[in-house]
């Protein structure tokens, strides 16, 4: 008995264990008929990281991400930063060769030219191509800006041009009709300076680098420009009435402070009531029109910048784009994400949100133009009719280092120094960075 016991207790085991493993195997193969069965494995969602700057526009598309998840399933997580913090952490990710940047905004006039020759944007061109017609409805000049010979590395996001801030209060008190050209400037800025009452007649960026971008309309309206072929053009005669001119405004009829003013505290002097004029970056505006940012919001005119001796030449640039990171194996994802973000519709959204694009098309519709004022938009649209120059500095690797040279011959004309004497000394140098970058 106690054998044949212990034979079935055996034979119990062996079929429990047989039971046991079969269960396993059903529960493995996905059989439906048991509690423990997986469910099908459903499709992994792909998701693509954008990085991006803290900018206006970054706010608006987070908002409109859901729709663009819902339509292609593709999930976007965005990390942005202030604009150097921006800079460097693209620089180091890229530069270590990371896979994990998949869309890029970036500055394509100060960082663009370095990041496309170091190899860090993929190549857009294949994409742009296969969207009949895709770039016809960009403003031409903002497509210069993100392209090497016919090789696309960026599509136009954010674009900006330089026009006049001026005070309507004053200029009708005084009889001062809106300047049209630089001559007709200086007198009405001569005519409204009044240092008594703390008016300034006009103010702009006087600190060193910062002034470069600002300055270069009047260097291009002068007929003049910061280098060609290869070769530094600041001591030309036309940028020496362009650097003596800029120098004078601000070192006469400009506060006091000038030479530390970026563009925060430039605008910051206007929206405080304290200068008549003011010029700068059109996608500056809402500060100045913002009732709880300006004391001066419901007296702000805006008017195309003013002709040189050579006629109106201001500058229409793109300030951000975006672009594929060279490393990323999302690049189709990546390529879906621009296209919905840079298309009429979402452009036409958030520019009627104040976020000025590069679509032709919503700058000529109503609603394009419907969040602008209307003097505004009408300088926004003559800047972009006249011979406008698609850079605001010189368009280089070394970008930053140009434009502190060419600012300490700004700063000279502020100071009322010798122009001539700091173009000379400052041409030298400009020439060596030019040099480095030809070789």
């Amino acid at each position: 008995m106690k054998s044949s016991f212990v034979s079935f207790k055996k034979a119990a085991g062996y079929l429990a264990l047989a039971v046991g493993i079969s269960s396993a195997l059903v529960g493995c193969s996905g059989g439906s008929d048991t509690k423990s069965a997986s469910k099908p494995s459903e499709k992994k969602v792909q998701e693509i990281r954008v990085v991006a700057a803290n900018h206006p526009w970054t706010e608006s598309i987070k908002k409109e991400l859901p729709a663009f998840e819902k339509e292609t399933g593709i999930k976007v997580k965005i990390d942005s930063y202030f604009e150097d913090q921006l800079t460097q952490k693209t620089s180091v990710e890229f530069a270590s060769n990371s896979k994990g940047i998949d869309v890029v905004m970036f500055r394509p006039l100060q960082d663009g030219k370095m990041y496309n020759k170091s190899g860090y944007f993929a190549d857009m061109s294949s994409y742009v191509g296969k969207e009949s017609g895709y770039t016809d409805d960009f403003i031409p000049t903002s497509l210069g800006s993100v392209k090497d010979g016919d090789k696309f590395y960026g599509l136009p996001l954010v674009t900006e041009t330089e026009v006049l801030y001026y005070r309507k209060d004053l200029l009708e008190k005084a009889g001062i009709e809106v300047p049209k050209t630089l001559e007709e400037l200086e007198a009405a800025a001569a005519k409204l300076n009044d240092p008594a009452k703390g008016v300034s007649g006009f103010v702009s960026r006087g600190k060193r680098a910062a002034a470069v971008t600002q300055f270069s309309s009047y260097l291009y309206a002068f007929g003049g420009d910061f280098m060609k072929d290869g070769k530094s053009t600041i001591t030309s005669p036309e940028a020496i009435e362009a650097f003596n001119y800029y120098g004078k405004m601000l070192n006469k009829y400009g506060p006091k402070g000038t030479l530390n003013m970026s563009w925060p505290e430039a605008m910051a002097v206007f929206t405080q009531g304290k200068a008549a004029f003011y010029t700068d970056a059109s996608s500056l505006f809402t500060n100045a029109t913002d009732a709880a940012k300006s004391q001066v919001a419901d007296k702000v005119g805006f008017a195309p910048f003013p002709a040189g001796p050579t006629g109106t030449k201001p500058y229409n640039i793109t300030s951000w784009a975006l672009g594929v990171g060279a490393n990323s194996e999302k690049k189709d994802a990546a390529w879906e994400f621009i296209k919905w973000a840079e298309s009429k519709e979402m452009v036409l959204k958030l520019q009627a949100e104040g976020n000025p694009g590069a679509r032709i098309s919503v700058w000529n519709s109503p609603e394009g133009t419907a969040k602008f004022p209307k003097d505004l938009a009408e300088a926004i649209g003559a800047n972009g009719k006249a011979e406008a120059v698609p850079y605001d500095r010189p368009v280089l690797i070394n970008v930053g280092a140009a434009r502190d040279v060419i600012g300490d011959v700004i700063l000279a004309g502020i100071e009322g120094k010798n122009v001539k004497a700091a173009a000379k000394k400052a041409d030298g140098e400009f020439q060596k960075i030019l040099d480095s970058e030809n070789k």
